[in-house]
């Protein structure tokens, strides 16, 4: 029996990357009993941050090993998205810069321990088809696996709106929206949780992104308000991958919207803003 638990044990430092986290039902997929779970944290080998969440200790629990362990080791299929995407490749320098809200975009809903860790933030779960058309296919097929290598995770290839980055010690892959992807998951944030006149010094500094990733985008974008919002601050800018998107091709629907109580409406797009902002 003991040379059974050693076995276990050293499978379980095998399987589960020190600092990252796993849910009960993971571990009882692995054949780790509910006794031999309270055993080895008895003996300091596991640690629970939150009820049926385990880990091997390394330091404090931060955001990114959460989103990590959603991402690969539980199979989740979502992404960190719209502000914190931005925030974390560098692009939101205009933007209130304290990361007190982690954004993840997905499918389906994850687990409901994310809300009850020990964390300084705060995890927002957005649907990602409420915004996007995305193929089913895609769904299915960009889920990583649960397998780490030396040069960090093993994924699949990613649909082109989407990019991982290294972090960590190990450089670990955390999965992404592309800055593109991003900025549009911002904007539907609009006007409740952005303002306006922050989105807009964030777009005036967005010099370089995709026009052809902008524009697939763009037509698979299900918000008549995200698109229309688009081009109003891209039409602002009037930075150089503006002249290489095909507008007609994108779909801004009809109507008006009034998105600011009070504000002007922008005769382009149909859209209330803010009077100061609805010039050149």
């Amino acid at each position: 029996m003991a040379v059974q638990n050693e076995r276990k044990l050293n499978q379980l430092e095998r399987l589960l990357p020190e600092g990252l986290v796993v849910d009960a039902n993971w571990l009882s997929q692995h054949h780790y009993s509910t006794s031999l779970r309270s055993h080895y944290i008895s003996a300091g080998w596991l640690e629970q941050p939150a009820r049926q969440v385990y880990r091997r200790k390394r330091g404090s629990l931060n955001w990114q090993q959460v989103v990590i362990s959603l991402q690969t080791l539980l199979g989740q299929n979502l992404t960190v998205g719209g502000r914190t995407a931005l925030e974390t490749q560098g692009f939101a320098h205009y933007l209130t810069h304290e990361t007190n809200k982690v954004h993840l975009y997905g499918p389906k809903h994850p687990p409901a321990w994310l809300q009850k860790l020990p964390l300084d933030v705060q995890f927002v779960y957005h649907n990602s088809q409420r915004t996007f058309r995305i193929p089913e296919k895609q769904l299915e097929d960009n889920v990583p696996p649960d397998t780490f290598n030396n040069s960090g995770l093993d994924v699949n290839p990613l649909p082109s709106d989407l990019v991982t980055m290294q972090w960590g010690q190990w450089g670990w892959k955390i999965r992404l929206s592309s800055p593109e992807r991003a900025l549009l998951e911002l904007l539907d944030e609009l006007p409740e949780h952005e303002t306006f006149h922050q989105v807009d010094k964030l777009v005036e500094g967005l010099a370089n992104l995709s026009p052809r990733r902008l524009e697939n985008l763009l037509i698979n974008c299900r918000s008549v308000k995200v698109k229309r919002l688009f081009f109003f601050f891209a039409d602002r800018h009037r930075h150089a991958w503006l002249k290489r998107i095909n507008k007609t091709l994108i779909d801004l629907g009809t109507g008006k919207r009034m998105l600011v109580r009070g504000g002007k409406l922008n005769a382009a797009y149909q859209i209330t803003v803010p009077e100061d902002l609805d010039g050149a």
